[in-house]
């Protein structure tokens, strides 16, 4: 089936243009009410968002549809995406519904599934879904209408289960450290997490206003972090992304620590610890030095598609428990189902404290090969599956290919979040990777014009 709105992250774009309207939600509500009780009989189905001014309006309209199908509603309020999922679990729901565009600007929102079992819907289930929004609306019995509650306590139960993901033998006691929170869902669940565990916390990027999330801070902003680790002299800083399923971390100099470096550090730990259930599962974009990495420490390293949904998929194909993206998806299978910024953090914090390492010790052994990323933005209309099968920009990719040799790698996609063309260059560091990168993009904003 082809599919008109669900993309490899659910359904995203902006507010006010179709699909992303009131209108839709109130049908996306309804549609997947009447997919679940078709199923189940009866269905109970939570909601939470990220701090997005719009996520009020499409809150409403997404209870209004399931109420009209039946279906019963737990509102969780601001909530990170990864804790929806754990709630989803926690509370035996059908499903769990995300109002968030991630990392995207505050006038972009979307939608997200998660299943009963605290994991990304089926395909199979979006399809039902989609292929339901175009049936006409209807309304169940007025005794039959879904009831709606809020979770007053939603926070505090995220917040404890994030501390659970480490011995209570580790604490934070000594620790210096700045989170930014992008001002996104993380803002009042972050720092007490940290602070609870003991840690001295200093916080940018968590005072949330709906239109400032993701506002030259957060993870795919670190310059504001690095900034604030200096100026406070802290020990680290750790950046979360509007909806909290990504972090990216700096040391004590300011320098970033990416999700290759935190998979590196979590899988030497659990593997020289007996406790790494096979291998780690990363992504087209993860860095060549990560995989040599692994393979030095006899570990075995599989690449993914690019997406959490997909390195979730080979996680369970493989049954290991590690993988996630150079973005900052980590996905610690051994105590969550989902990528989750906090308790990635948390893994990286508990063998600091353990081990009483800095970050920059705990990276040793890792010898990364330069990759320089470029991101061309789509004007609108263009089709992005179009242009990557022109002849003349595969022509472009081959030619650089050739003059890489096996001294380099390209990688050429389409974003699957926002209308972008993501070029990726990676090799031997004699190699300008970030001028080769810009002239790839060059070719390619050319073919756009």
């Amino acid at each position: 089936m082809t599919r008109r709105y669900f993309g490899t992250d659910g359904i995203r774009g902006t507010v006010g243009e179709p699909p992303i309207t009131a209108d839709f939600m109130l049908k996306l509500g309804w549609a997947t009410g009447q997919v679940l009780r078709r199923e189940l009989g009866q269905a109970r189905v939570l909601i939470g968002k990220d701090t997005r001014i719009s996520g009020y309006m499409f809150e409403s309209a997404l209870e209004a549809g399931l109420s009209a199908a039946g279906v019963d509603v737990a509102l969780l309020g601001p909530m990170p995406t990864p804790g929806i999922a754990y709630l989803t679990r926690t509370f035996r729901a059908d499903a769990g519904i995300v109002i968030s565009a991630s990392h995207n600007a505050f006038a972009d929102n979307g939608i997200k599934f998660f299943s009963a079992e605290g994991v990304k819907l089926d395909d199979a289930v979006e399809e039902r879904i989609e292929a339901m929004l175009d049936q006409p609306l209807t309304t169940v019995a007025p005794d039959a209408l879904g009831k709606a509650r809020r979770v007053d306590d939603a926070a505090g139960r995220y917040i404890e289960f994030c501390k659970s993901t480490v011995p209570n033998r580790v604490h934070l006691h000594g620790l210096h450290m700045v989170v930014d929170c992008a001002h996104g869902a993380t803002y009042h669940i972050a720092p007490n997490v940290f602070r609870e565990l003991g840690a001295e916390v200093s916080l940018i990027g968590a005072n949330p206003d709906g239109l400032n999330i993701n506002h030259d801070v957060g993870s795919t902003q670190p310059a504001a972090l690095r900034a604030a680790v200096i100026r406070e002299g802290a020990d680290l800083g750790v950046a979360f992304d509007g909806d909290g399923d990504r972090v990216l971390l700096v040391d004590a100099d300011g320098r970033e620590v990416d999700g290759d470096d935190i998979l590196y550090m979590i899988a030497r730990d659990r593997h020289t610890r007996g406790e790494l259930v096979g291998g780690v599962v990363g992504t087209l974009m993860s860095n060549f030095g990560l995989a040599a990495a692994l393979e030095q420490m006899g570990v075995p390293f599989e690449r993914a598609k690019v997406g959490d949904r997909y390195v979730i998929e080979r996680m369970a194909a493989n049954d290991w428990q590690l993988g996630g993206e150079s973005s900052g998806h980590i996905v610690c299978g051994h105590v969550q189902t989902t990528g989750d910024g906090i308790v990635s953090a948390l893994q990286v914090l508990s063998i600091m404290a353990r081990e009483g390492k800095t970050l920059g010790q705990l990276l040793s052994g890792l010898e990364k090969a330069p990759q320089a990323l470029v991101n061309v933005r789509l004007p609108a209309g263009a089709d992005a599956k179009a242009l990557m099968d022109e002849p003349a920009l595969k022509d472009a990719v081959a030619a650089l290919e050739a003059e890489l040799g096996d001294q380099g790698r390209v990688l050429l996609r389409p974003s699957g979040t926002e209308p972008l063309i993501r070029v990726m260059v990676e090799g031997r560091p004699h190699l300008d990777v970030q001028g080769l990168a810009r002239r790839l993009a060059d070719d390619v904003e050319h073919m756009l014009s």
